[in-house]
């Protein structure tokens, strides 16, 4: 019994001081009102309004042939891609509305176009896309080459007296696409789990750095280094307290907004996903105090939580494959914490995969965050031992 009152102490002293650090948080309005704005509102607004797909692009044209076949190849932009806006009667105009952002294409069809389809000429038409926002700028120009491109082969299909449907005896590629996990190429799945993400990863060091930082400003950290606590006892309730509250927020967010509203279907194991969540936090956690043991104020440990959370966030591989990142720099990417975690997250969430798909994230995301803790646990000892 001896040798167990110690332990039996340490654990009750765990529990206390992680019921202290979720009784402040409650009493916290602010931090309170942020996280519930995060893990709700924020992540049905990102998954409601932002779309990487193209939808209705602006189409102005100017039709200099107006034959049956210019016509014929104007009515092809339609919606949900593209809106034909109309027609304009001197290229200037048009040019003029590209600069002012009022258009973001323009079609222009040459005098005699229908006649050189028909006699097998050479023609060509001008497409100018404004490609000031460079995503959609870029999907409206590769759409309107496919519809084009298909226009032109069946013209020429036409001229030789072959249909479009008829072309058995043609020599073809036939070209089959499979898309996996996301079959209808959805935003509205992949946004809010992104998001999502992202707040996990902000609040999974705001909040750990904040309540430690609480301590300073109000004078109870000698307090707490004064008492029969070592620094592992005062910032392990922290960290177990705000582990607790992130995936409350987690699972508000899941079942509030992301199941029900966008219909997101989870193909692997929840509590598997709950599991490597904890474990992301915790590493992140480490993070954040490691930033309190360098901050004296809130004011302070908000400027640091943005330089600490940037370079998590794009390092990741969220918005930019690491592939496409300079060599170097792919290779800074392992030390990220959340490029392990989406690995993980949208693995488990999307395809349905397990452990033993995951292991090897889910080890670096371990290793990651013991060396983190351990790292903060150190700094603390040092500042105030």
């Amino acid at each position: 019994m001896s040798g167990q009152q110690p332990i039996v102490l340490w654990l009750r002293r765990l529990r206390v001081l992680t019921a202290k650090e979720l009784l402040q948080f409650i009493r916290d309005p602010v931090l309170l009102l942020f996280m519930l704005w995060l893990f709700t509102a924020n992540i049905y607004m990102q998954g409601s309004s932002v779309s990487m797909q193209l939808t209705s692009a602006n189409l102005w044209t100017q039709d200099n042939d107006r034959s049956a076949a210019s016509r014929e190849l104007v009515s092809r932009f339609r919606p949900p891609y593209f809106r034909h806006e109309g027609e304009i009667a001197h290229l200037q105009q048009g040019l003029q509305a590209l600069d002012r952002g009022k258009v973001m294409l323009l079609l222009d069809i040459p005098p005699n176009f229908e006649e050189s389809l028909i006699r097998g000429e050479p023609t060509a038409v001008q497409l100018q896309v404004d490609g000031t926002h460079s995503v959609p700028g870029l999907l409206a120009a590769n759409y309107a080459t496919r519809i084009i491109g298909a226009f032109g082969l069946e013209q020429a299909l036409a001229r030789e007296g072959l249909a479009a449907t008829n072309t058995d005896t043609l020599p073809l590629i036939i070209e089959e696409q499979r898309v996996w996990f996301n079959p209808n190429q959805k935003d509205t799945w992949f946004m809010p789990i992104s998001e999502l993400l992202e707040g996990i990863t902000i609040l999974s060091i705001l909040l750990p750095a904040a309540a430690l930082v609480r301590e300073k400003e109000r004078g109870t950290i000698e307090q707490l280094l004064v008492a029969p606590l070592s620094p592992l006892q005062i910032m392990l309730p922290k960290l177990l307290a705000m582990t607790m509250v992130i995936l409350v927020g987690v699972s508000l967010s899941l079942f509030t907004i992301i199941l029900p509203v966008f219909e997101v279907p989870v193909k692997g194991s929840l509590p598997l996903f709950y599991g490597v969540t904890a474990l992301y936090v915790i590493a992140n956690a480490g993070l954040g105090l490691l930033a309190a043991t360098l901050a004296r104020n809130m004011a302070q440990i908000g400027l640091l939580s943005l330089l600490i959370v940037a370079p998590i966030i794009l390092l990741s591989g969220l918005w930019t494959p690491p592939e496409a990142m300079p060599d170097w720099l792919a290779l800074g990417t392992q030390l990220s914490p959340l490029r392990h975690y989406i690995d993980t997250a949208y693995g488990i969430l999307l395809k349905g995969a397990g452990v033993d798909l995951l292991w090897d994230s889910i080890l670096s995301l371990a290793l990651l965050g013991a060396a983190i803790f351990a790292l903060s646990v150190t700094r603390l000892r040092r500042q105030f031992g």
